[in-house]
């Protein structure tokens, strides 16, 4: 595939991830390896420009406007990342332009800052600026600020480097421009050769930022600057590499823009579905939203972001009662709560649990956030649940074998890897007190995990689990995955947020998860709905690994395509 050819093709690879951004990367990277535009043999050639270039720097130290530099090391070749075009030169920065650091005058002295004086800039001034010329900051300084400080006033066209806090923002000054010291502005010996020094600092800013020494704060020095290797072209190809770099930047513009407005259009009429499949009154108007959304699958779920909300009106669509029919020989709801209290009952006596303080009763609660179904009935969590317990507080001791520890770091997108989970001493007689069992349900109270649930299962060996759990133990008539399910809806989420309290570091407790409002269907039902949310979930699945497939292919053809067009195969 030519250059040609592939640019003719640019629009298949903007939906790739970062693809547009990929795309910039690959048009200066073969705007620098003299892959971008024909070579032209009737082209003066570089070695023709450098030889300018050193009879204007010889001219300027005549005249005392630049000092008399050391010679820069010669390239060596392992330091050439690419075979050049023969018309080209490989040089150091420095060789081609005059290095210039910037200064920042007092800011306690007044007479040194101006509304309309010299345009000063400091790196911030570029942050989000999209354009390739600057002309002015958010302040000036006074003619007097320039002399008291080591600004330094720059001419029109300079190329202007971001050397720290960040590094790597680039610009050409518009006109007469001054900079802080967050700059190494480099001005050309050449003029002309601005804009392309402009690309190719685009291009090489990550690198150098690379190679930038500090750690808590960075600095590219000048003498750093100076010594990186700049591929040079020819001055009339360079203008016509320019103007080819241009006018793909704009083209990626477009593919930005076209693509960021498809993707509101799919969002907003994901969104409408959405609503109009949560807002159905019977299963018939459910079936009828459904089947539009699925008419549309193609258009609607090409991103993960949309799949994404639809699991989440999956699961409001579960706890509302809308994503499976009631079914009236459905044993009562209110018997379940009977059964429910009766083991509760009979576990108290027996004294393998604690009675728990009462709560608030349902019955007029403001908080409830709408009108049930027939057969389901409002609830506290607590209702349905054996026991509501933090978990063991201890340290972790990875040569104790025989019990494992679960903590909240070892529950990784809904996993865990028990072979990783460490040990822990505990008191034999507490064992049972905090000894997990399938069917149990936890969920993390503090941090930055807080409210993140995780279900029991397939519990590979005795283990028990850690303080910053609280672990929910549900009632035998209950169906563990329906408590799971409403513990990952919207509904939770909204409840759990508004519960917990903290600013540093939001937690929850205890009585809140006990208090939260839970929506309760038959048994019967909520196994109806378990089968159908792991159906629907099971659909959404499928969705996403179309997407990461087809991101994937088109990734591989977008780097097949930039190897073989930069000879890197």
């Amino acid at each position: 595939m030519n250059s040609e050819t592939f640019f003719e093709k640019f629009e298949i690879f903007a939906d790739a991830p970062n693809g547009v951004q990929k795309l910039r990367e690959m048009i200066l990277q073969l705007a620098v390896q003299g892959k971008l535009v024909p070579q032209d043999p009737n082209d003066e050639p570089a070695a023709v420009l450098l030889e300018k270039i050193r009879v204007e720097k010889e001219r300027l130290i005549k005249e005392k406007r630049l000092k008399k530099a050391n010679l820069l090391p010669l390239i060596k070749s392992d330091e050439m990342p690419y075979q050049l075009p023969d018309s080209w030169s490989w040089v150091r920065l420095g060789e081609i332009c005059n290095l210039i650091g910037g200064g920042t005058p007092s800011t306690k002295n007044s007479e040194y800052f101006d509304t309309d004086g010299i345009p000063w800039l400091t790196p911030a001034d570029l942050s989000g600026l999209k354009k390739k010329y600057v002309s002015h900051g958010k302040r000036d300084i006074t003619e007097l600020g320039l002399k008291k400080s080591s600004a330094q006033l720059l001419p029109k066209g300079t190329v202007l480097f971001s050397c720290r806090a960040p590094i790597g923002y680039v610009a050409i000054a518009e006109n007469q421009i001054s900079t802080n010291q967050g700059f190494k502005s480099c001005v050309p010996y050449i003029m002309a050769m601005s804009d392309y020094i402009y690309w190719f600092l685009k291009f090489a800013g990550r690198e150098i930022d690379e190679k930038a020494p500090g750690t808590t704060f960075r600095e590219v020095s000048g003498k750093i600057l100076s010594h990186v290797p700049f591929s040079l072209p020819p001055p009339t190809e360079q203008k016509r590499i320019v103007v080819k770099i241009e006018r793909l930047m704009s083209l990626c513009d477009e593919l930005e823009v076209r693509k960021q407005k498809r993707d509101k259009k799919r969002a907003a009429l994901n969104e409408a579905l959405l609503d109009e499949l949560l807002s159905a009154e019977s299963h018939k108007d459910f079936q009828k939203h459904w089947q539009r959304i699925c008419d549309n699958f193609d258009l609607l779920y090409d991103n993960s972001e949309n799949v994404g909300k639809l699991r989440q009106a999956i699961l409001e669509l579960a706890v509302r009662g809308k994503l499976v029919p009631q079914n009236p020989d459905d044993e009562p709801v209110s018997e379940l709560l009977e059964k429910i209290r009766a083991e509760k009952e009979l576990l108290i006596r027996e004294k393998k649990i604690k009675r728990a303080k009462p709560l608030q009763s349902v019955a007029g609660d403001e908080k409830i956030p709408y009108i049930l179904p027939n057969g389901l009935e409002w609830i506290r969590l607590d209702e349905i649940s054996l026991i509501v317990q933090y978990g063991y507080t201890a340290s972790a001791d990875s040569s104790f074998k025989n019990l494992k520890f679960l903590r909240i770091t070892d529950i990784q997108n809904g996993h865990v890897n028990w072979s990783t989970v460490p040990g822990c001493r505990i008191d034999e007689k507490a064992i049972d007190s905090y000894k997990l069992n399938n069917g149990d349900l936890l969920i993390a109270r503090t941090g930055g995990t807080i409210g993140k649930s995780f279900l029991i299962y397939d519990l590979p060996v005795q283990s028990i689990f850690a303080s910053y759990l609280i672990r929910i133990v549900p009632s035998s008539f209950m169906l563990p995955k329906y408590m799971k399910y409403f513990l990952e809806s919207p509904l939770y989420w909204t409840q759990l947020y508004a519960e917990s309290k903290g600013t540093g570091q939001p937690n929850v407790n205890g009585t809140a998860l006990r208090s939260l409002l839970f929506p309760l269907p038959s048994e019967q039902e909520q196994k109806r709905i378990v089968a159908k949310v792991e159906q629907l979930m099971a659909l959404c699945d499928k969705l996403d690994s179309k997407i990461k497939q087809a991101q994937s292919d088109i990734e591989r053809i977008l780097a097949e395509a930039v190897a073989s067009l930069t000879g890197n195969m």
